[in-house]
């Protein structure tokens, strides 16, 4: 059975949400240079402004907050009333980060989480899934998490987050079927962004005491991937057809210890952690 052929989104119109900073500002910075007129959104206007003064081709931008529902649907309105080209893929990428236990998260922390990771998501697929079908056309990209392949200590509502994320980008596809509309999971690994810096840190996941900022300077030591190229590797896997895009060495490790090792990839990432601690990192 021959593998369907999609065409290039590179010169359509390009949606992408958190693109103030990060793998967001990269994808929007990758797709203007090769032709596509983009719109873009940030809860940080002047993160957003940066990005669009970036940009080399045709621009729309809103500060925009994903948990805004109404917000979302009128932004798609506008949006694709300006749109110059077809939509060829929206991309809900916001998301932010948190560190806490179980035993002593604050409710409002786990729902901060997730309203913007997976109601965010939630929001941009229902307001842009009209506009997608009507054109019969155009895929639906929701980022995930390697979080969303694995459980990790201190990560419960980041991974519920993004194992939501999963499902629900999962089941609507299975419901796109037979639509020329596509719906594609993200898994980044580490990618160096400010997704740490801008979280909420109130718990060291290896149970010592470094501080938020000791805890940002060894994220930005172990990630393996650019922004840049992360954009290069979501890219190029949404126009090979791909239905979920592994971005990183690391979201590789992560994907096959869950495959491999369901429910003993604790006892590994445990000794790893061991590794790193002998080494200082």
């Amino acid at each position: 059975m021959s593998k369907p052929s999609y065409a290039p989104i590179a010169g359509k119109t390009v949606v992408i949400t958190g693109a103030g900073s990060g793998m967001g500002r990269a994808l929007a910075q990758r797709l203007s240079r090769l032709g596509s007129p983009v719109v873009i959104s940030d809860a940080n206007e002047e993160t957003l402004a940066e990005t669009a003064t970036s940009l080399s081709g045709p621009v729309f931008q809103r500060p925009l907050d994903v948990r805004d529902r109404q917000g979302q649907f009128a932004l798609a309105a506008e949006a694709s009333e300006w749109a110059p080209q077809p939509i060829g893929a929206v991309f809900n990428n916001a998301g932010v980060a948190l560190s806490s236990t179980v035993a002593d998260a604050a409710p409002e922390d786990d729902e901060w989480v997730m309203d913007i990771n997976i109601n965010g998501v939630i929001h941009g697929v229902r307001a842009w899934l009209p506009v997608l079908l009507k054109q019969n056309s155009g895929a639906m990209v929701n980022t995930s998490s390697v979080f969303g392949l694995m459980g990790f200590k201190t990560q419960s509502a980041y991974c519920a987050s993004k194992f939501a994320v999963r499902g629900f980008t999962d089941s609507l596809r299975w419901e796109l079927k037979g639509t020329g509309v596509r719906a594609i999971n993200v898994h980044p690994g580490g990618i160096t962004t400010n997704i740490v810096a801008n979280g909420r840190m109130k718990v060291d996941p290896r149970g010592g005491n470094r501080t938020a900022d000791e805890m940002v300077k060894e994220f930005e030591q172990l990630t393996f991937t650019s922004p840049d190229k992360a954009a290069a590797i979501i890219h190029k896997g949404v126009d090979r057809g791909k239905a979920r895009i592994l971005v990183g060495p690391d979201a590789y490790m992560f994907d096959a210890l869950a495959r491999t090792a369901p429910t003993r990839y604790p006892q590994v990432m445990d000794g790893v952690e061991r590794v790193l601690t002998r080494l200082g990192r």
